[in-house]
Order: structure tokens, then C-alpha cells, then sequence
């Protein structure tokens, strides 16, 4: 397919001159260098939500059982939310993924590296999960404001 003809009125085609850089790319992670789709891409927002679902259940039923035997850690939903954080930053940091995620295939990878999520990263990222707004804020791309904050992004595979 031939490129359409341009007259002067269309105005310089340098790359980036006037690009805006938080304009959303061709797909989600693209600007990122992520696959369009499959292995390594960026997955939907309700997607993380079902994770995020998937854990909290875990947590909570984890929470109903310890409240059986303990009241130290407080009511249910204390416990439950404690739990939910470590349960976060613990399979975030040694398997850079939860349980939510592996059941649905995702998994936690940094952006800036190839290295491992590690053990800060997914610590702050489990906190401000639970604050609910930096996860539900979302960038062009779909991710989080938790996982700009932490140079994350949650990927399929």
C-alpha cells in the first residue's frame, strides 16, 4: 500500500518532535518494549482484579481459620488484611507472582530490569494494593500507579 502523498501544509514528520510522551502506544506495554499479546504481555485490568479477588479470598479463608484457634492478630477482617499483605509480598518476592495470579496465569516482572521483582518491590507494591486507589489508577498501558511506583508491571505467562 503506497503511502499517501504530503504537502508542506501537513508540517514536519520528524519522529518524537511532537509526540506526546504519555499518549497510549499501538497496544498496551508497547511503550514498555512488551509483546502485543501472548507471553510477557500486559494483562487487563479485570484480569488483576480477578487476582486480586482470588487472594483476598485466600486470605480470608486463611483468617476465619486462625481466628478459630487465636484472637492475637485481631477480628477477621484485621487478620484478613494482614494476611492479604504478606501473602502479597512474600509470593511477590520468591515466586513474582500470588496465588491470584497463577491461577490466572499472570505473574509480576520489572520493567527496568531482568532481574527479579525482589523483596522491597514487592512489599510496597502489596501495601499500596491494599490502599485500593493506587491500584485502581491506571496509566495509558493499564497498570497500576502501585506498579509504576515499584517499576512493575503484571504480564501473562
Amino acid at each position: 500500500m503506497a503511502k499517501p502523498k504530503r504537502s508542506w501544509l501537513d508540517g514536519p514528520q520528524i519522529p518524537a518532535d511532537f509526540d506526546d510522551p504519555d499518549a497510549p502506544g499501538r497496544w498496551p506495554g508497547e511503550k514498555l518494549g512488551l509483546p502485543k499479546s501472548g507471553a510477557g504481555s500486559l494483562v487487563s485490568v479485570m484480569r488483576r482484579i480477578g487476582g486480586v479477588c482470588i487472594d483476598w479470598i485466600f486470605s480470608w479463608i486463611i483468617a476465619i481459620v486462625l481466628s478459630n484457634f487465636t484472637d492475637a492478630l485481631g477480628d477477621v477482617a484485621t487478620t484478613t488484611l494482614i494476611i492479604f499483605v504478606i501473602l502479597g509480598w512474600l509470593s511477590g518476592w520468591f515466586f513474582a507472582r500470588t496465588p491470584g495470579h497463577a491461577i490466572l496465569g499472570m505473574g509480576i516482572a520489572r520493567v527496568d530490569a531482568t532481574a527479579h521483582v525482589g523483596w522491597w518491590r514487592a512489599l510496597v507494591r502489596s501495601l499500596l494494593t491494599i490502599l485500593i486507589l493506587p491500584a485502581v489508577m491506571v496509566d495509558s498501558d493499564g497498570r497500576g500507579l502501585h506498579d509504576k511506583a515499584t517499576g512493575t508491571a503484571v504480564i501473562r505467562g
